[in-house]
């Protein structure tokens, strides 16, 4: 008996945080699908398809926002609130919400509960990390409940008090997670969106705000909080706040400039009202997946662009997805350092680190091979564009949650393909190559240095 007891601590001890995480988040999204298929959860009484359920519990907990069904028509409360659940659950980190919980009943924080954590907050240290998950808990209350009130002021003009209270916590959980999802469905319409509220700059600035602070990532956030007293920023709170800040502001101006001239539903709009419009989907398109425009409507040229926004994604140790901020400021760097013929990639004054380069072109290129082989398998199996479904699945593997309306119509297949994807871009390819793959041993020898022709 005590032989067995042994073997079975030994295995529990020999996972790996890249194993717990995997493990973690698939036995959440086998929770949510079971919850999301039952007849409460659906407004009609009549249960969801296994298919479907399983898409949107994965696409909640991998905090993505693409839908099968439309929430609020489609989910009664508890279907709503198990969403909703499930969506805080995912942008914050199962690891995050058991340690919350462990701290709360006095439970000492194990070095294996803080190597998982470290592996899920995207640090480098150990150092300080029960501290973080501390900071963490308290930012996402208080910019949570500061968004939700803020929303329910605004739309207690529209509804009843009662109903926009719930709806500003609704959509503050969702819209800072960068799930995006929304349930004015029951208001204007099945997929409707914020797109009555295009045209409403408190909506339009509450939101962007949401998401803006939910993609720059908890350490930023400590860096910026505590900077009145350290009077200095950290090397990765530096360079996301550059790199976001610039491409914010270069989407936006492109957005504009494609949209302002061709687009019917652009036009219509005041000049504030464009500026809003583009603003918003710039920022909503590196992962918040809210929109107040119809995607599907707009220019091919503004599609790709958020494509391409979309697969940079936010920043580490965020609620979105996508390559991370950083991993495209060491691409951009690296092409500058090769062009001025430098040896080294640096960033105010710091110098990176070869496994740091060479960690961000391996993530990369795993993000493009799935991205690609992913819209080929669709584009196979379903008689759509081939944009569109390469648009669906970088919104998939990004977290992002944008939409051409498509994946409304696609077959179980390519919906569970995009479950996958979805699955995927959450816990990272690298963090599931680590999972899956044995422990490597230490190289005991190099082999001498070879050359061969480039370009």
């Amino acid at each position: 008996m005590h032989t067995k007891v042994l073997k079975r601590k030994k295995k529990q001890d020999s996972l790996s945080p890249a194993k717990v995480l995997t493990f973690g988040f698939t036995l959440i999204i086998v929770i949510g699908t079971f919850l999301l298929s039952l007849g409460p959860a659906s407004a009609s009484g009549q249960k969801l398809g296994l298919v479907d359920a399983f898409f949107m519990a994965t696409s909640a907990v991998c905090v993505t926002g693409l839908v099968v069904v439309d929430p609020a028509t489609q989910f009664s409360l508890f279907g709503e609130l198990t969403l909703i659940i499930l969506t805080q659950i995912g942008g914050l980190g199962f690891m995050t919400m058991g340690t919350l919980i462990a701290l709360a009943f006095n439970r000492r924080i194990s070095l294996r509960d803080r190597l998982v954590l470290q592996e899920a907050m995207k640090q480098n240290t150990l150092e300080g990390l029960v501290s973080l998950i501390r900071r963490v808990a308290i930012y996402s209350f208080v910019i949570e409940s500061a968004g939700a009130l803020l929303l329910a002021i605004r739309w207690s003009f529209d509804m009843p008090m009662g109903q926009a209270l719930y709806y500003g916590v609704f959509h503050s959980i969702s819209i800072f997670n960068n799930a995006g999802f929304d349930l004015f469905g029951a208001v204007h319409g099945p997929y409707s969106g914020l797109s009555a509220y295009v045209s409403d700059p408190f909506v339009n600035i509450v939101v962007i705000v949401l998401i803006v602070l939910g993609g720059i990532g908890f350490i930023v956030l400590a860096d910026l909080l505590s900077f009145r007293t350290t009077r200095r920023l950290s090397l990765h709170s530096k360079v996301v706040l550059t790199v976001s800040g610039i491409l914010i502001i270069a989407g936006s101006l492109l957005i504009f400039v494609m949209e302002v001239f061709k687009s019917p539903a652009f036009q219509e709009l005041s000049l504030t009202d464009q500026i809003f419009a583009a603003v918003f989907h710039s920022v909503s398109a590196r992962s918040g997946g809210v929109s107040t425009l119809s995607v599907s409507d707009m220019q091919q040229s503004t599609q790709f662009l958020l494509l391409l926004l979309m697969f940079i994604g936010a920043a580490p140790g965020s609620t979105g997805g996508g390559i991370k901020v950083t991993v495209f400021a060491i691409l951009i760097g690296a092409m500058y350092s090769m062009l001025r013929g430098k040896e080294d990639i640096v960033f105010f004054r710091k110098r990176l680190s070869k496994e740091s380069i060479l960690r961000a072109i391996t993530q990369t290129w795993l993000a493009l091979f799935l991205v690609i082989l992913t819209a080929m398998i669709l584009s196979a199996v379903e008689d759509r564009a081939f944009l569109a479904l390469l648009f669906e699945t970088t919104s998939a593997f990004a977290t992002s949650g944008l939409s051409l309306d498509v994946t409304t119509k696609l077959t179980d297949f390519s919906k569970v393909v995009l479950g996958l994807v979805m699955f995927l871009g959450r816990i990272g390819p690298l963090t599931l190559v680590y999972a899956l793959t044995p422990k490597s041993k230490k190289e005991l020898f190099r082999y001498p240095e070879g050359d061969f022709i480039i370009g």
